[in-house]
């Protein structure tokens, strides 16, 4: 590994692992979040009974609109912990972005995070938004649910979104990849003994960890709209991001897997000390930009 910046990173989340009860690790969690640019304005909102943020960077299109869904494994994560990540995914998109805390897991399993999440979406489209101008993303577990939540979207037959993004998406929740062996060396944050536990916390004590809209890899993915997948290669999600864009491919859905050398799981969260990562998200801007017609 010659990236210095990426070495520091990787230094600094094997010396402070996610561990304890699970307070504890949200807590830890939400304390890691960078703070937001200060020219960024963020607002609350209440999107059908859901809470929210929107984000609104300096000269942003009003009508184009990323919906965001927050990773940690369903039973982490907050508005806090990504506010920094998805206030710079809006600037790179030129948009806002509307940023989701969907109820988590145990308290509220599946699949009260796809409720929300389509709840958020219908709340855009009634808000005004047009349907070819909003993306839905999400990172980790909001990978997952990015593309739970399209499947959901196409189901109930709604309008689909422009377009999806799925950052080191979580969509197998059995975690049953080759990837899960063949990097837990390499990758510093996620293991197998770390997410499976968190899989069956979301499904409950008798749900079906092969359930489409919790995990996509056993999801009908036909007529949803194009993603963008982004992975590290350091990554132990490596064998889910891979085998969502062979499905979405093979389901007929344009879809492009982004492989970046030697990054860890969403590392877009390091942004400010990581160029790689204002990389990526400038790529995800772009996405945005291209699908939604800016």
């Amino acid at each position: 590994m010659a990236n210095s910046e990426i070495e520091a990173i990787v230094e600094q989340l094997r010396a402070n692992p996610l561990g304890g009860t699970l307070e504890e690790m949200r807590a830890q969690f939400d304390d890691g979040g960078a703070e937001p640019a200060a020219d960024i304005e963020i607002k609350p909102v209440t999107a059908n009974g859901i809470p929210c943020e929107l984000h609104m960077p300096p000269g942003a299109d009003e009508d184009r609109v990323i919906m965001y869904v927050h990773g940690g494994g369903y039973v982490i994560g907050s508005l806090k912990s990504h506010r920094a990540t998805v206030a710079e995914l809006a600037r790179a998109a030129g948009c806002r972005a509307l940023a989701v805390d969907y109820r988590l897991a145990p308290e509220n399993p599946h699949p009260a995070a796809v409720d929300d999440s389509v709840a958020a979406y219908n709340w855009l489209c009634s808000s005004g938004y047009e349907p070819s101008k909003i993306v839905i993303a999400g990172d980790s577990a909001g990978g997952g649910l990015t593309a739970g939540t399209l499947v959901a979207i196409r189901d109930a037959g709604l309008p689909l979104p422009a377009a999806g993004v799925c950052i080191s998406p979580w969509v197998d929740l059995e975690a049953t990849g080759e990837s899960y062996q063949t990097r837990k060396d390499i990758d510093p944050m996620v293991t197998h003994d770390l997410i499976a536990p968190m899989g069956k916390a979301y499904m409950g004590e008798n749900g079906d960890l092969r359930t489409p809209t919790a995990c996509p890899i056993h999801a009908d993915l036909t007529g949803l709209p194009p993603l963008l997948i982004q992975v590290g290669s350091a990554e132990v999600l490596y064998s889910d991001a891979e085998s969502l864009a062979n499905n979405a491919k093979a389901a007929g859905v344009e879809a492009t897997l982004e492989e970046w050398p030697d990054m860890v799981h969403v590392w877009h969260l390091f942004h400010q000390n990581l160029e790689d990562g204002r990389k990526a998200i400038s790529r995800i801007g772009e996405f945005v930009k291209e699908k939604t017609g800016a």
